[in-house]
């Protein structure tokens, strides 16, 4: 009896250490300094900086992650911290390890929203959804939502 308890308390653990090692571990906003959120701020930087190689920093406004995906509003910075553009929301998707950009102008443009994912009405994140149906609902802002 002893040992049959051990073996379903064993499997138990074993369960939660292979869902904690696959990703599965829910929405979250990453750690400042651990490898989920520099991955994420690398990408986009690289896109900000492409032909411009300006020195951004990003000033993190909102950052969520589940399962591979990400939505993240930043807010550029010059090296001296002033304001260097305007707040940037971003949907990314973590593939082979390296974390790449959706294009959600094209998708605000497409249903004719002006202001799509700047203040992100129902009707743009639904489409959204429809376009990346792996998105996880818990990801996307809700209306008022901007802080870290």
């Amino acid at each position: 009896m002893i040992r049959r308890k051990a073996l379903v308390v064993g499997f138990a653990l074993v369960s939660v250490a292979a869902s904690l090692c696959a990703g599965d571990d829910g929405v979250h906003t990453p750690p400042v300094g651990s490898a989920e959120r520099d991955g994420v701020l690398a990408a986009l930087h690289a896109e900000y900086t492409t032909g411009s190689g300006s020195a951004v920093k990003f000033k993190v406004n909102y950052f969520k992650v589940h399962n591979d995906w990400a939505w993240i509003n930043v807010t550029p910075l010059d090296p001296s911290g002033k304001i260097e553009g305007e707040d940037w929301p971003s949907l990314l998707q973590e593939k082979n390890g390296k974390w790449t950009t959706i294009d959600l102008i094209a998708i605000a443009n497409d249903i004719d929203d002006p202001v799509g994912p700047m203040d992100p009405s129902p009707k743009f994140l639904r489409e959204v959804r429809k376009r990346y149906p792996g998105v996880p609902s818990d990801i996307l802002p809700k209306k008022g939502e901007t802080e870290e």
